[in-house]
């Protein structure tokens, strides 16, 4: 027998690849197939079945495509309703795998079908829990995701919730290994710890949800401090339900290379939004007019979920050469299946065509420093309200990159701001984003907090990041 994580740490995902005697199982894949196609003619062996812990709201599954290509179904727990044919299992039922059987224990409360897949070895052990989005570490899934679905409210997910964990999770031996479906980073959970593999007998001791002494108490400290759901949670849970294009397909139309003119036509005729890849610092010295940034080197993929929202959205892509595979990739595993080619060639291409080229005002820390006076100018920073609660500059205003949309409409054209994030890699995006929204009259830094907090501006006093909300 044998266990693999594949984590992907863009998405702070994990899927899993199980072996047993020349049979192997896989638990919520991702959208592109070929890696576990690769794993499974390398090791000899043949996919029997494909599990999926619930209907994924961050990203699109693999689950169809898999299907189609290896003839595994695919398995979910009981009262899913997919729209494709699908093992619907019934609690406790049992599937064989080699040697090794994986249980179903049906665990409603992060949504109705959660379910996670227990596994016992050649001698019948509980040994290894695929717990899905029911139980991370440190941390248990949001009950807010499911409530219009279900029509229940978040309490009452979470009293499921709290059934589930209680009754048939917590019985079970502390040295079983837990595997669960996302890490810290993921927006399916608030409070996740940073390892992706742990025994529940130490997520016994320190997970908060875990050591509830009452289901009243479960119930009020699993939905405290919740932030709303990025919005393209809605068409993922959709897609992941009813079905999806061909990721081949998918693939084949994204890798369209086009010409300056090309991609100039493209995006006047259909309404694509141009995407640019490329690291902010790339970015920063000039670009398309009107695109935006949101740079492969990050969490590149829930970033376009959360600010571009549709999934339907028309793109072009500008990308680092040999990036375009990786980037049209990326987009389809949380939905983004409308790419409509990329700039052959990269920036360069534009740069060489002699079209007009834009560009951020970005200034270093230090100029920052010199420049900045507090209590006079206006400084906007685009962290997660967490981190601002930790540290930061002295009557700086919190506005989250996340919430952008919301409050973008606020900003006073006329009045200079300076931006900032904690790096650079959010501030740009939200550089770009201001800008080709008509918004210029700002100074974004370079380095953000990270380098700030190095000069002389004054800063809050610091608060441990673990004693606030993630």
């Amino acid at each position: 027998m044998k266990i693999e994580q594949i984590y992907t740490g863009c998405l702070a995902q994990g899927a899993y690849y199980v072996t047993s005697n020349g049979e192997a199982a896989i638990i919520d894949p991702l959208r592109e197939t070929k890696p576990y196609l690769d794993r499974l003619a390398q090791d000899g062996v043949a996919l029997k079945y494909i599990f999926e812990t619930h209907f994924h709201a961050d990203f699109v599954s693999g689950h169809l495509d898999l299907s189609k290509k290896t003839g595994a179904p695919i398995v979910y727990g009981a009262t899913a309703n997919p729209e494709f044919e699908a093992i619907v299992a019934e609690d406790n039922q049992i599937f064989e795998l080699g040697s090794v059987k994986i249980k179903v224990l049906h665990t409603p409360g992060h949504t109705m079908e959660s379910t996670c897949f227990l596994l016992l070895d050649e001698n019948g052990k509980e040994t290894a829990l695929f717990s899905g989005d029911t139980l991370f570490l440190g941390d248990v899934g949001r009950p807010d995701l499911a409530q219009k679905a279900a029509n229940m409210t978040q309490e009452e997910l979470a009293g499921l919730l709290y059934e589930s964990l209680y009754n048939k999770i917590l019985p079970l031996p502390d040295e079983v290994t837990v595997y669960p479906a996302h890490g810290a980073g993921s927006a399916c959970g608030k409070n996740m710890m940073k390892e992706t593999v742990d025994s529940l007998g130490n997520q016994k001791k320190m997970n908060y949800a875990l050591n509830q002494p009452n289901k009243e108490a479960f119930i009020k400290a699993v939905t405290e401090g919740l932030l709303p759901p990025p919005a393209y949670f809605g068409m993922n849970v959709a897609m992941n339900k009813k079905g999806y294009s061909n990721f081949d397909e998918v693939l084949n139309q994204g890798m369209n290379p086009l010409t300056a003119d090309e991609l100039e036509t493209t995006a006047e005729n259909t309404g694509a939004l141009i995407l640019d890849t490329r690291s902010n610092q790339d970015f920063a010295k000039g670009f398309i007019p009107q695109s935006i940034n949101i740079g492969l080197n990050g969490d590149f993929a829930p970033w376009v979920g959360t600010l571009i929202v549709d999934v339907n959205q028309p793109i072009l892509l500008v990308t680092d050469r040999d990036k375009e595979e990786e980037a049209v990739t990326r987009l389809s595993r949380v939905g983004f299946d409308n790419v409509l080619g990329y700039l052959s060639g990269g920036f360069e291409t534009w740069e060489k065509s002699g079209k007009d080229i834009d560009s951020i005002n970005r200034i270093s820390a230090e100029e920052f420093a010199n420049e900045v006076r507090i209590g006079e100018n206006q400084v906007i920073d685009v962290r997660k309200e967490s981190e601002y609660a930790a540290e930061h500059i002295e009557d700086a205003f919190s506005k989250p990159l996340a919430y952008i949309n919301d409050w973008i409409n606020g900003i006073d054209p006329k009045q200079h701001f300076y931006l900032h994030c904690a790096g650079g890699y959010r501030s740009m995006i939200a550089a770009s984003i201001l800008q080709a929204r008509g918004y210029r009259n700002f100074t974004e830094v370079a380095g953000g907090f990270n380098a700030i907090a190095k000069t002389n501006v004054p800063k809050t006093n610091f608060v441990c990041q673990s004693k606030v909300f993630n």
